[in-house]
C-alpha cells in the first residue's frame, strides 16, 4: 500500500507493522481483555532517561500529532527512544497514544458534557490529557480510576497553573461519579450508535454498511479497535519456520504459527524484534500477516524476472526474492529514491542478490522496459489505507469519503501502464490494503472490461484454494477483512494475460 501523495509509499509511512518499534502489547491491561501486567496502581515514578513518566511521554505525542499532523508511529517510535523509558513504562505510553487515537470520538463525546465552556476553548495539551485520563477510566481496567485522575492533575500542575489543575481535578471527578459511560440516546441511529460505541467516522460506518451489510460492518470496526499482533517473516532461503519458532521458544517469547500465512509466526509481548539478532542475521522480516499474501499470490519461481511498480521499503519486494530462492531478477521501483534506497538495504539484510532498485514514476516503467518483457508483475497501489487502521488510528479521522475516488483514477492509470509490461501466460497481482471496493472490485472489474486478452485466475489460484472459505470474494479478487484473522484489511486480484 503506498499513500495517495504518489506512485510509491507514502512520505512518512511504511508497509510494514505501523508500530513496528514500539509493540502495543497491552501492558496497562484493559476493558476489552487484553492481556498486560498493569501499570500505575501506585502512580509513575519518573524513570525516563529525561525523568519523565509513561503519561507525560503519551501527551507530548498526542499533541504534536493533533498540532502538527505528525505521523502517531513514527513520532512515538522517536519519542520512546528518547525518553528511554522502561519495557513496562514504554508498553503503557504506547498503549495510550494508540488507545486515545482509536478512541478519539467517543472520548471528546464523553467530555463535552463535563467541560463546561467546550472542548474547542481548551488549550490543546490540556484537551489531549483529559482525553488520555478519560481513557484509562473508561477502557484500562488495570489502572485503577483514583490513579488515572490522580497522575492527570500532577501533569497539569507541572505544565500549567493551579487553576489548570482544578479544572482537570473537577472535570475527571465528575466522569467517576457519573457512571457507565458513554450514554447513548435513544434515538439515535443504529449507524450513529456503531460510530459512537466503535469510534468510527460516521461516514465510514454507513460505507462499510453498504458493501458488507450491518453485521460485518460492526465487525469490522470493532476489530479496528484492538490491538494489533506483531508478526514475522521467516527467511526461508536462511531457516525454516518451525526452526525459527523452537529458537524462539527456546528463548522464553511467545510466538505460535501464523494461521494465515506459512511463512508468519505471531508474537507477542517480546518488545521491538527489530532489535534482535534474529533480525540483525536476516532470518526474519517484520510484517503483517496479510501482507505476506501477496508475494504467495504472486507465486514468483526460480529465473522468472518480475517487476514490484510500487515497492517501498521492500517487504512484498524481498518475499518474492526469498519465494524464488534468489534465482532470477526482481526490480523494485519506488517514486523516491530514498525509499528506494531502503528496499536495497532490505535485500541486503535478507542475503538476497536478485533485487535490483530504481526510483521514478511508475506510470513511466513503459519507458525503461520494453513491453510484455516480465513473467510477474506486482502493482500493490497506491489507496486509503482503510485495512490498517489498527495500527494506524490516525487514518480514521484524516480520510475523507472523497479521498477514494481520487486514488481509484490512479489506481487505473497504474494498472494499464503495468500491464503492457507482462508477457503473455505472465501473471499481475494487483493489491491494496484497504476496504473499499472503489479502490479494489471496480479498479480490476473495469480493467477486465478494457482488456480482453486478461482475466482473473484469483478464484482458480492456490492462495484461494486454501483460504477461501475463510475470507471474502469481491468482484474477481479476494478481500481479507481485518476480523478475518486479527491481520490487516488486504484486497488482492490475480490477473493473467492469456497467450496469444
Amino acid at each position: 500500500m503506498s499513500g495517495p501523495n504518489g506512485r510509491g509509499t507514502p512520505t512518512g509511512g511504511n508497509k510494514l507493522n505501523g508500530r513496528a518499534g514500539a509493540e502495543r502489547s497491552g501492558n496497562a491491561g484493559s476493558k476489552g481483555g487484553r492481556p498486560g501486567r498493569g501499570r500505575g496502581s501506585a502512580g509513575e515514578t519518573r524513570t525516563g532517561a529525561k525523568g519523565v513518566t509513561a503519561r507525560e511521554t503519551a501527551l507530548d505525542v498526542l499533541v504534536r500529532v493533533q498540532q502538527e499532523g505528525a505521523y502517531s508511529n513514527l513520532l512515538l517510535n522517536t519519542s520512546l527512544q528518547k525518553a528511554g523509558l522502561s519495557r513496562e513504562d514504554a508498553g503503557l505510553a504506547t498503549e495510550l497514544v494508540y488507545g486515545t487515537i482509536s478512541r478519539l470520538n467517543t472520548l471528546e463525546y464523553v467530555l463535552k458534557s463535563f467541560v463546561s465552556k467546550g472542548l474547542d476553548k481548551l488549550q490543546p495539551w490540556v484537551r489531549s490529557l483529559l482525553c488520555l485520563s478519560l481513557y484509562q477510566i473508561m477502557y484500562l481496567d488495570r489502572i485503577p480510576p483514583h490513579a488515572a485522575v490522580n497522575e492527570a492533575v500532577n501533569l497539569a500542575k507541572r505544565r500549567g497553573h493551579q487553576g489548570i489543575s482544578g479544572m482537570v481535578n473537577g472535570v475527571l471527578r465528575n466522569v467517576l461519579r457519573a457512571g457507565p459511560l458513554p450514554v447513548i440516546p435513544q434515538e439515535m441511529s443504529w449507524e450513529e450508535r456503531t460510530a459512537l460505541i466503535h469510534s468510527h467516522p460516521l461516514w465510514m460506518v454507513e460505507q462499510w454498511r453498504d458493501e458488507f451489510g450491518a453485521d460485518t460492518a460492526e465487525a469490522i470496526c470493532k476489530a479496528n479497535n484492538e490491538p494489533p499482533a506483531v508478526s514475522v517473516r521467516v527467511n526461508t532461503t536462511m531457516t525454516s519456520r518451525d526452526r525459527l519458532l523452537d529458537e524462539m521458544l527456546g528463548q522464553g517469547v511467545n510466538a505460535r504459527p501464523s494461521e494465515l500465512s506459512p511463512y508468519g509466526i505471531v508474537v507477542r509481548g517480546a518488545g521491538n524484534l527489530a532489535l534482535s539478532s534474529w533480525y540483525r542475521d536476516g532470518l526474519l522480516s517484520i510484517q503483517d500477516e496479510s501482507s505476506m499474501l501477496v508475494a504467495e499470490a504472486v507465486n514468483p519461481l526460480p529465473g522468472m524476472k518480475v517487476l514490484d511498480c510500487c515497492a517501498a521499503p521492500g517487504g512484498k519486494t524481498t518475499h518474492m526474492g526469498e519465494l524464488m530462492k534468489d534465482q532470477g531478477s526482481i526490480y523494485a521501483n519506488d517514486l523516491h529514491p530514498h525509499k528506494a534506497a531502503l528496499i536495497s538495504d532490505q535485500a541486503r539484510r535478507l542475503g538476497l542478490e536478485c533485487i535490483g532498485t530504481g526510483s521514478g514514476d511508475a506510470l513511466e516503467l513503459g519507458k525503461k522496459f520494453a513491453a510484455a518483457s516480465f513473467d510477474r508483475i506486482l502493482l500493490d497501489a497506491p489507496c486509503s489505507g482503510l485495512g490498517v487502521i489498527r495500527r494506524k488510528p490516525d487514518l480514521k479521522w484524516a480520510k475523507q469519503p472523497e479521498d477514494a475516488a481520487a486514488i481509484a483514477r490512479l489506481q487505473s492509470e497504474l494498472l494499464d501502464s503495468a500491464a503492457a509490461l507482462l508477457k503473455p501466460g505472465g501473471v499481475l497481482v494487483y493489491s491494496t490494503c484497504t476496504l473499499d471496493r472503489l479502490e479494489n472490485g471496480n479498479i480490476v472489474h473495469s480493467f477486465l472490461e478494457r482488456n480482453e486478452e486478461f482475466r482473473s485466475v484469483t478464484f482458480s489460484s492456490p492462495l484461494w484454494n486454501r483460504l477461501g472459505s475463510s475470507v471474502l470474494a469481491s468482484d474477481q479478487g479476494m478481500q481479507i477483512l481485518p476480523q478475518h484473522y486479527g491481520s490487516d484489511g488486504f484486497y488482492i486480484a490475480i490477473l493473467e494475460r492469456l497467450r496469444q
